[in-house]
């Protein structure tokens, strides 16, 4: 597997996108929001089904949106997303954010929201979206951190979860523990103006606990991620089961309560 190239380990199985579909610009892009001005020119990279693509669209009446994704499959969900809202100032396109195919300073703003971790070589990728962004513009990245997240009760089976996701993850070439990289990463391609920062999303409702338990359980066990798990060595069918049963385990008690850490930055281009 080459520097620049990874496999999304998660897919686009509908346990996924239940997911995806639920993040909006406030509760994932918050960071960003206040920079955001009616007349920007914004792209956002590993747009997914779009939720956060065209919630930025309707921040930026006067401006235009191009979302993008690797995967060209789910560009179709993300135009129908748009067309649902009426948006007539948001595009999509299929792109690779270590090669993108746009001229320099061509955005006042590139986002990025759960794709660093992903990607084979996250410093390239923030490279280039440094290259296409206008000078006094935004670069602005969002990603969780699995080591970093935390729960209760303590499950048996949930830290077996979160090893197994680990080792798959970095098997496809990327690195799970992002968030707490960003910062650095940032450095090292070159980028100055930076502001770090961190946010969480919480779970402890019981619709939040059997919304979250769910979408991990039926993930675990029928995603892309389930058939890379098994493919690569890293668990077998049973095993799987297994932790699937600890979330759903999980997600029945009371007192349950899981918190996903998220770093962020927000780096300017000197004008």
């Amino acid at each position: 597997m080459s520097k620049e190239t990874a496999v999304y380990t998660h897919g686009h199985h509908e346990s996924v996108l239940r997911s995806h579909t639920w993040r909006t610009a406030a509760n994932s892009a918050a960071h960003l929001l206040g920079s955001l001005k009616p007349h920007m020119k914004v792209l956002d990279i590993g747009c997914g089904p779009g939720t956060i693509t065209a919630d930025l669209a309707e921040l930026v009446p006067d401006g235009h949106v191009t979302g993008v994704d690797h995967a060209p499959g789910i560009l179709d969900r993300a135009r129908a997303t748009a067309d649902d809202r009426g948006l007539d100032n948001v595009t999509f396109a299929v792109a690779d954010v270590h090669a993108l195919e746009y001229a320099d300073d061509t955005f006042c703003v590139v986002h990025a929201h759960q794709v660093l971790q992903h990607v084979g070589d996250p410093v390239q990728a923030l490279r280039e979206m440094y290259r296409v962004t206008r000078p006094g513009g935004l670069v602005a990245v969002r990603d969780s951190d699995y080591a970093a997240m935390t729960w209760y009760p303590p499950v048996p089976g949930m830290d077996d979860w979160l090893d197994l996701y680990r080792r798959v993850a970095r098997a496809n070439g990327g690195e799970p523990d992002a968030g707490r990289r960003l910062k650095s990463w940032a450095l090292e391609a070159g980028l100055t103006d930076i502001t770090a920062s961190s946010s969480t999303w919480c779970y402890s409702t019981a619709e939040e606990r059997a919304w979250w338990s769910g979408l991990w359980a039926d993930r675990t066990v029928e995603s892309a991620y389930a058939e890379r798990a098994t493919e690569s060595g890293h668990a077998t069918a049973g095993e799987l089961d297994a932790v699937a049963a600890a979330w759903r385990e999980w997600g029945r008690r009371d007192d349950a309560w899981f918190s996903v850490l998220h770093g962020e930055i927000l780096c300017r281009k000197p004008a």
